[in-house]
């Protein structure tokens, strides 16, 4: 450890973030990093633990502790420290192959588990991260060379989000041939249409896929597996097939008047605005849905936030943000100790917008949609909410929150998003290879191996796991090219 007592001498300080009234002029990335000596600082606040937390990547009470990459982050850290960010990335790169995404969007399970962070703030490691992949790509260090040695085997790859992005490039690095597919205009799957420009630039992706394909991978986008092509075409064409297609079927509320006009799943909005923007250079805003509506924003999670954030920025006359679950407690309870991941409250950037320009937080807890009542073109104009209060189910001991009589209130809403999560993978993307899929929706295959229950046809990432973070889609990415890699050669050094 270089500076042993950096965590005394340093505070916490983190890149300039653009103040919000600012940031909604447009939809460019607004999180400026800081200038490398002070990153070095931040690098030093690193204690170096006996037992770092912030690696581990382990489940404690059912939720994740520490990074699931498993990056060797006091190593990183101490790297950073020294200023010698070259090695910095090659520690980086060992066990991580898309920090440049994880270092914008992750929540930083890392820091949370940071032992600096039980009482002071955390090491900054995701901005060290950044840092660290962004000095890389500046100075040639991130290659873009294609494999010297070709095995001889391919694969095919059905999704080109972070799962099969981690996959594929894994896979052609060790010598495979490796054909990615997206249904979509463009690779990047959730990356690129699931999350907003803001959150992260598409060009961050772009960068990373031109990288691939001058490394050999192919990617071919457009194409609809389970309906432009068959599993049984793909399967005799490739080795093996990864599925990676995401948990993309979208959660839906089953209430009267939900078949009104202007009510919408909230991914696809997300992408038709990314669509819009980027097929115009940026030129174009897509805001003929938005401008000047009342927008009612269903579900409190990451896609809810990049709504309202998204709302916003399209000039909407107002944001609401229904969240079903009670507020969350403002510091650790004693029942959700350190190093478990913290159940406590955030403002994130979305909702930092709101508050800015209409005055007070988008949210209100606790409550959920009764009803959509439609004028009469058959366009939704409100919406009636009924509050919500916490209820211990007797038989199975957990709790679900149950409406509150007489609690219902009608407000208007004339644009209605619905970001209530998903219920897994689309079925016709794993019908068609016969796969078997579990009582959650998703593929159905084994932790350790990926393997599903067709010969040849391995799963990852969301289609796997369920609806998760982009941190645990790259593994999971990392961990399919590992067992595919095997299944092909009988070892791997991946």
């Amino acid at each position: 450890m270089g500076k042993a007592t950096g965590f005394l001498e340093y505070e916490r300080e983190e890149g300039r973030v653009t103040s919000p009234l600012e940031r909604i002029q447009n939809f460019h990335e607004f999180h400026a990093l800081l200038p490398m000596e002070e990153q070095q600082k931040q690098g030093a606040r690193c204690m170096d633990c006996g037992v770092p937390f912030c690696q581990a990547g382990m489940m404690i009470a059912g939720m994740a502790s520490g990074c699931p990459l498993h990056n060797l982050i006091p190593e990183m850290n101490d790297l950073v420290y020294h200023g010698n960010w070259a090695q910095a990335y090659v520690r980086l790169s060992a066990t991580h192959c898309l920090p440049e995404f994880t270092s914008r969007v992750c929540p930083a399970l890392c820091e949370a588990a940071c032992t600096c962070g039980i009482s002071d703030a955390p090491v900054s490691t995701k901005e060290n991260e950044r840092r660290v992949i962004e000095y890389a790509f500046a100075n040639g260090l991130v290659s873009g060379d294609p494999p010297r040695v070709r095995t001889g085997k391919s694969v095919a790859v059905v999704g080109s989000g972070p799962a099969g992005l981690a996959a594929a490039l894994l896979l052609n690095r060790r010598g495979h041939s490796v054909t990615v597919y997206e249904r979509s205009d463009r690779p990047g799957g959730l990356l690129r249409y699931g999350i907003p420009n803001m959150k992260l630039e598409k060009s961050v992706i772009d960068r990373r896929i031109h990288l691939m394909e001058q490394a050999g991978v192919r990617f071919v986008c457009g194409t609809d597996i389970g309906k432009d092509l068959t599993g049984e075409e793909l399967l005799s064409r490739y080795d093996r097939v990864l599925l990676a297609c995401g948990a993309s079927q979208p959660r839906d509320l089953d209430v009267p008047g939900r078949e009104s006009k202007g009510i919408h799943f909230a991914v696809e909005f997300l992408s038709h605005v990314t669509k819009t923007l980027l097929d115009s250079d940026f030129s174009k805003l897509p805001d003929e849905d938005v401008k000047g509506k009342q927008v009612l924003v269903i579900g409190g999670g990451d896609t809810g936030n990049d709504c309202v954030g998204t709302a916003v920025r399209l000039g909407a006359a107002g944001v609401m943000q229904l969240e079903m679950m009670p507020q969350p407690p403002a510091e650790r309870l004693p029942s959700n100790p350190w190093p478990e991941w913290p159940r406590v409250g955030k403002t994130d950037y979305g909702q930092e917008e709101a508050a800015a320009v209409f005055g007070s937080d988008p949210r209100r807890y606790q409550t959920t949609v009764k009803e959509f009542l439609a004028d009469e073109n058959g366009s939704v104009r409100s919406a009636v909410l009924v509050s919500l209060r916490p209820e211990k189910d007797e038989a199975t001991g957990r709790l679900r929150m149950v409406p509150v009589e007489g609690s219902e209130e009608e407000i208007p809403a004339d644009f209605v998003l619905i970001a209530a999560g998903f219920t897994g993978c689309e079925a016709y993307s794993a019908d068609t290879f016969g796969v078997t899929i579990s009582a959650r929706g998703n593929v159905d295959a084994a932790s350790d191996s990926c393997a599903t229950s067709v010969p040849r046809v391995f799963a990852a990432g969301d289609m796997r796991r369920g609806q998760s973070l982009v941190v645990w889609a790259i593994a999971e990415g990392e961990a399919a090219a590992k067992a595919i890699d095997e299944s092909l050669m009988g070892y791997t050094n991946l």
